[in-house]
């Protein structure tokens, strides 16, 4: 079986951290992605809130800390884990590509879209449904579009749409946005962004392609078609963390628990970024939390030589 002193699983900005810290402190580091390594920053056409920064691309900023992981050395590998198996202090990763014993191991796999689950969602996905503003808002130039949900990244990616789209209806179950202030004044402002307030999605309906969608007031309860060509879901985010099983604690909805250390309730597992329960789920923390994880590895592994 292969052997390994720091294995980290996820290449998001918490993943690229932890492995730019882990190779400076001189561990031997091997970072597993099971798709391109960057995370949700991929999808994400501007970040404005990076340190240092005003305004960079999502993957330009992915491109940029993997370019960094890749000058200390860091090892990458395309590979899907299916289960891990702590034992003895260290952990046996079970991936496609055969098992790898880690003496240390972080969990940065991040978090992925939450679905609506209402009628016509899983029919019309690829056909008019989308949960990637920046990857298909091209397709709905000049047409108009639905974005479900109020917080900041549903907020930023309909300002991101009215680039192409005729009309952005941005459909909130509240009367005022949860997105931050800024962010929400900058979209009310947009003569292109109509707000429809009170109102969940019922269903998503078309021919082929979307072509309309069905609305429910939740105070009144009245419902309501309105003609749109796209509909764009962004209503909260999933662990993905299916793979650890009981290996460590998690809340109730799946979230890795961990102390201000990273540590999770198993020895030698660490976790870092979205996949951690967490209050914020940014760029910035993200790093953090893998910059942390990888110093508290470090002493793991040192302390058990």
């Amino acid at each position: 079986m292969e052997q390994r002193e720091l294995v980290i699983i996820g290449a998001g900005p918490a993943g690229l951290t932890a492995a730019i810290y882990g190779k400076r402190a001189g561990l031997d580091v091997l970072v597993l992605e099971k798709g391109k390594p960057g995370g949700q920053i991929l999808i994400t056409s501007e970040i404005e809130n990076w340190p240092g920064t005003i305004n960079a691309s999502g993957a330009g900023l992915a491109d940029s800390f993997r370019a960094h992981a890749e000058h200390f050395k860091a090892e990458f590998r395309t590979a899907t884990v299916t289960e891990l198996r702590p034992a003895g202090g260290k952990t046996v990763l079970v991936t496609d590509q055969g098992e790898i014993e880690a003496k240390a191991l972080i969990i940065a796999t991040g978090a992925n879209f939450r679905k609506q689950g209402c009628p016509g969602e899983k029919e019309f996905t690829g056909k008019g449904v989308s949960y990637c503003a920046v990857c298909d808002a091209a397709f709905f130039e000049e047409l108009e579009v639905a974005v479900i949900g109020g917080g900041n990244t549903a907020v930023e990616e309909a300002c991101y749409l009215t680039q192409f789209a005729e009309k952005v209806y941005i459909v909130h179950r509240r009367d005022q946005f949860r997105a931050d202030k800024l962010v929400a004044e900058r979209a009310l402002k947009n003569p292109k962004i109509v707000p429809i307030w009170d109102s969940v999605l019922e269903a998503i309906e078309g021919d082929g392609l979307v072509e309309r969608m069905v609305l429910k007031n939740v105070k009144t309860g009245e419902k309501d078609v309105v003609a749109v060509n796209g509909v764009f879901i962004f209503i909260g985010t999933l662990p993905n963390a299916t793979f650890i099983g009981d290996a460590v604690k998690t809340t109730e909805n799946g979230w890795i628990v961990t102390d201000e250390n990273m540590k999770t309730s198993t020895p030698g597992i660490f976790a870092a970024g979205d996949v951690r329960d967490t209050a914020l789920r940014q760029v910035v923390t993200a790093a953090g939390d893998g910059a942390r994880a990888a110093m508290s590895a470090y002493a793991y592994i040192m302390e058990n030589k």
